[in-house]
């Protein structure tokens, strides 16, 4: 039987997308190789609320040294990393000699302001592409996973952090009990551990199921990281909703009993309660939904073709896999999809097998319909492409329904 990776309670399944590839594996066009698949189904654990994968995929398989994903590619989290960064350096960084650790740093978009400041820091990144792009700018980074050991050895070198941070990270992580034993023992006495992921209630209300994918092993919401904080002797002091990746939520943790909680705490518990986000029928609807939007894409793009129109896609992201493999979207339902990031260029998204094409070079003619999978970027993206637009062309929206713009 499967247990909580928590509290060892036994999840509910609510929700199976079948078998899916990893995320961000895009395979040249003549590898020939066999792709690994696993099964893609979530559960909420009856004792401790953690929403959480079924299955969990091997870390090393992920997180690499061919790992695509670059931190800095959009504009909005360049500005949304900097004003962190600020953030932290005119609050819980303003004391002397004060040390940041962040979890996950990637190519060291959040680090390069603190590091222009002057402050000590450290990211621990086991992606050594992206390890190495931060490395190339100046930022101190260990190019390992973060965990109880590599804690100790940092506290040894460096001292107690005063602040842990970690973006879109945490929810990678399955082995919550050994990060926070690493948290532990590296954290300041009065230290925070600050972390900011996707967040359940906004996945729910936007039937955003694409949010859903190899990497993203928990959905968090403001009850199960109370709960998870406390079994590991921590405390949630704070929440900050967040517009960015389609809304998440930044949670502050502390010691037990060494800060008040905001009323912001209490405010969301409230909502999510009021909302059912611990509820198994609140969820089992949820899946009813991602299900209507299946069908309604599918329905749509084979529609599309039998009238001779040409449907491509914009942004090969990680959960653009969980859209492709789940609604069996293959090349001849979208032609191709566009992406500005170098690694995936001219390589196939993971399982569909859609080619991957330079957005650089997007010109006409253009097709007909774009399909966004980057939604989280909507308003940037557009903007950007504007002539595809004024040519005429039309985008296919799925999030909370499908709809064109």
């Amino acid at each position: 039987m499967i247990k909580c990776r928590v509290c060892g309670g036994s999840p509910t399944e609510f929700i199976d997308f079948g078998q899916q590839p990893l995320s961000d594996a895009f395979r040249a066009p003549d590898d020939a190789t066999d792709e690994f698949f696993f099964r893609l189904a979530v559960g909420l654990c009856p004792d401790c609320t953690m929403v959480q994968l079924m299955e969990e995929v091997p870390r090393e398989r992920m997180f690499h040294e061919a790992y695509p994903y670059v931190s800095s590619g959009s504009a909005v989290m360049r500005e949304h990393f900097e004003k962190t960064a600020q953030q932290l350096l005119a609050t819980e960084l303003s004391g002397p000699d004060p040390f940041i650790v962040e979890i996950g740093s990637n190519d060291g978009v959040m680090l390069r302001t603190i590091d222009k400041a002057g402050v000590r820091h450290l990211g621990v990144e086991p992606s050594a592409s992206v390890a190495e792009l931060a490395r190339m700018q100046g930022i101190q980074v260990l190019g390992e996973f973060f965990e109880a050991s590599s804690a100790a050895r940092i506290r040894a070198e460096h001292g107690p952090a005063q602040v842990i941070y970690a973006a879109n990270t945490m929810c990678h992580i399955p082995y919550v009990e050994s990060i926070f034993q690493g948290v532990d023992t590296l954290l300041a006495p009065d230290g925070v551990f600050v972390f900011e992921d996707p967040y359940l209630g906004e996945i729910v209300a936007r039937t955003s199921f694409d949010q859903i994918y190899d990497e993203h092993f928990y959905l968090f919401t403001a009850r199960s990281v109370a709960a998870m904080a406390q079994r590991f002797g921590f405390e949630l002091v704070d929440v900050r909703q967040l517009p960015v990746h389609g809304g998440e939520v930044r949670y502050t943790l502390a010691r037990a009993g060494r800060r008040t909680p905001t009323p912001a705490v209490a405010d969301l518990l409230a909502e999510e309660a009021g909302a059912g986000l611990a509820d198994l029928t609140t969820l089992q609807r949820f899946a009813a939904a991602v299900g209507e939007v299946r069908h309604d894409l599918v329905a749509l793009l084979r529609r599309l073709r039998a009238e001779g129109r040409t449907v491509a896609a914009y942004g090969a992201t990680a959960k653009s896999a969980t859209v492709t493999n789940y609604c069996g979207i293959t090349p001849d339902l979208v032609a191709y999809v566009l992406d500005t990031t170098p690694a995936k260029q001219g390589r196939l998204t993971p399982g569909a097998h859609l080619p991957v094409r330079p957005a650089q070079e997007f010109r006409p003619p253009y097709p007909d319909y774009l399909l966004l999978f980057a939604w989280n970027h909507a308003e940037e993206i557009m903007a950007k492409e504007q002539a595809f637009r004024a040519a005429g062309g039309r985008w296919i929206r799925y999030t909370p329904t499908v709809h064109l713009v």
